[in-house]
């Protein structure tokens, strides 16, 4: 198969499961990418993911700078196309009859079902940037205190990213 086809074949699976966005299958995103296909290593793949995280817009970017880093231009036409096309496709298929039993008990089971493996997804790629960034003891405090800023304050996630980043420009990270 060719890179491309590669690509394609790859990124359209995840197109089917991402519950919750593409930061749903990150870890498996980054399994396939780093050690199934050695597209790249896990800290590229994780600042491609951040540079992702910080540009305005969908968090499925990620999946284009993935296809872009591996075959160019053509790469991320293709990885952004297989991701977005079969998800589609299966939503417009799908959504005539989800409508139709809207207050089905079915449905609603379905869905209350759903909400916690969306969740579970995004923690295990929260868990893996994690273990893919933290690459020394100031690395992972850093991180660490973020998230306890982030979960027990109620101080604006830009300040807390702005005090990680002076933390990283003045040489305590890194």
């Amino acid at each position: 198969m060719t890179r491309l086809t590669e690509l394609a074949a790859v990124y359209a699976q995840f197109s089917l499961l991402a519950f919750g966005g593409a930061n749903a299958v990150l870890p498996e995103m980054q399994r396939q990418v780093v050690d199934v296909h050695h597209w790249m290593t896990a800290r590229d793949f994780a600042a491609l993911f951040a540079l992702a995280q910080a540009a305005p817009g969908p968090n499925m970017m990620v999946v284009s700078l993935i296809g872009f880093r591996v075959a160019g231009i053509a790469g991320a036409l293709v990885t952004t196309a297989s991701v977005l096309t079969p998800s589609s496709i299966l939503t417009l298929i799908v959504s005539r009859v989800w409508y139709r039993f809207k207050d089905a008990p079915l449905r609603k089971a379905l869905q209350a079902g759903l909400q916690p493996v969306s969740i579970g997804l995004i923690m295990a790629s929260a868990a893996l940037l994690i273990k893919s960034t933290s690459v020394d003891a100031a690395a992972a405090t850093v991180t660490v205190l973020t998230a306890v800023l982030f979960l027990a304050t109620k101080l604006h996630p830009m300040l807390i990213l702005g005090g990680a980043a002076i933390a990283g420009a003045i040489g305590l990270v890194g």
